[in-house]
């Protein structure tokens, strides 16, 4: 009768826990409201601190860079699918949202930015 007893080991690796070198691109949805535009990106991981928020004629961009917080010298890793690295995403607008204000709000892994159109628009 064969032996059914199974060893399993951990693997050795000396991966270390490097960033991505590659530009990531957060999904975001983009509503209508009566009176401008709401945008809401998923951008778990994000100090807001180092958001860049700019707008020219029909674009907005949004950028920054996700840093992997809890990474500590020596570690080593296992599996790894959140992307670390710089982000940039850019979404066009049916018509000019220069000159629109701006408020935003980042809560809950989520940056929410209101573009309120001028009484001229």
């Amino acid at each position: 009768m064969p032996n059914d007893d199974r060893k399993f080991s951990l693997i050795r690796t000396d991966r270390r826990v490097i960033p991505s070198g590659r530009l990531w691109n957060p999904a975001a949805d983009v509503y209508q409201s009566s009176d401008g535009w709401i945008v809401k990106i998923d951008l778990a991981g994000i100090c807001s601190d180092e958001l860049e928020i700019q707008i020219s004629d029909s674009l907005l961009r949004i950028s920054g860079c996700r840093r992997d917080t809890h990474y500590r010298d020596g570690f080593v890793y296992h599996q790894m699918e959140i992307t670390y690295s710089r982000f940039e995403k850019t979404i066009q607008f049916p018509a000019p949202i220069e000159g629109a204000s701006i408020e935003r709000d980042y809560s809950d892994g989520f940056l929410l930015i209101n573009l309120h159109r001028g009484e001229d628009a």
